[in-house]
């Protein structure tokens, strides 16, 4: 399925010769970019979270910002339009992907507009309406301390096949960014498991991940490992059973673990399910 990465905006994280499809693709690179040596960022698109962009540094107005140690120019990312503003010269859509809420600016080219009605052009396109689904390219951008995205393309989303993919996607990205490569992990994974068996790895792995995230964030995770389901996970409403707190609570404690690629949304948005590597 082609998501609509076949165009100038495909990213490449170290890989050689990269087909069009995803942002990330795993391949070899000229250095680990985990330890800070990669140098993709100013001319990739980086898929993520909107947790992750709004968490993004900045050290200072005129510097890259960067997420995982990791420069990045322009990001990708998916979600649903809250709301639609419309001035003479841009659209303003607040776009929110479960993590967090950004928003997104495009400039309107009203010479391409008159070409595209005198054609009859725009009547066929897909539109972006609140409470549907886009998908944003574009750049963050700061101003007067706030952050928002200015969009070079965002389209509606028709297959909603392609949230799950990008969120896994950006899991991907920041696992790559923050472990390694996948060659090294499988590895060093392939290593340990003679030794000690491959769930003792993950373990290992887990906990290490676990090591910033709060009390509430760590009960929903082993609650989410541990209870009997399907390959759908978990319903919010029955992790908060399970746990015995608010479903507020429980969203809490989710976004802190969406965040850093622990679990990850499965049939819909409040379904989750650990990220088992």
């Amino acid at each position: 399925m082609d998501y609509g990465y076949n165009n100038q905006y495909t990213t490449s994280y170290g890989a050689h010769g990269a087909a069009d499809g995803g942002g990330f693709v795993a391949g070899e690179p000229q250095s680990s970019p985990a330890a800070g040596r990669g140098g993709y960022g100013k001319d990739t698109v980086r898929p993520m979270t909107i947790k992750q962009i709004l968490d993004s540094q900045q050290p200072h107005p005129d510097a890259d910002f960067r997420a995982d140690g990791e420069p990045f120019g322009q990001v990708t990312f998916v979600g649903q339009i809250q709301g639609i503003s419309t001035q003479p010269t841009n659209i303003t859509y607040r776009v929110d992907d479960g993590t967090g809420m950004v928003e997104v600016k495009q400039w309107i080219d009203t010479d391409s507009n008159k070409e595209d009605r005198m054609d009859g052009v725009e009547s066929n396109k897909p539109k972006l309406v609140e409470n549907g689904y886009c998908r944003v390219w574009g750049r963050l951008k700061s101003f007067n301390n706030k952050r928002h995205v200015g969009a070079h393309i965002i389209r509606p989303i028709t297959d909603y096949n392609e949230i799950n993919y990008h969120l896994l996607e950006a899991t991907a990205v920041h696992l790559f960014f923050t472990r390694g490569p996948p060659q090294a992990q499988q590895a060093n994974g392939n290593k340990d498991a003679g030794a000690n068996g491959g769930h003792q790895d993950f373990a290992s792995a887990a906990d290490n991940a676990l090591s910033g995230i709060s009390p509430l964030g760590r009960k929903v995770f082993h609650t989410l490992k541990n209870t009997p389901q399907s390959n759908e996970g978990l319903h919010v409403q029955m992790i908060a059973s399970q746990m015995g707190m608010p479903v507020s609570e429980v969203y809490k404690g989710a976004e802190e673990l969406l965040a850093i690629g622990m679990i990850f949304t499965t049939v819909d948005d409040n379904t989750w399910a650990v990220l088992d590597a």
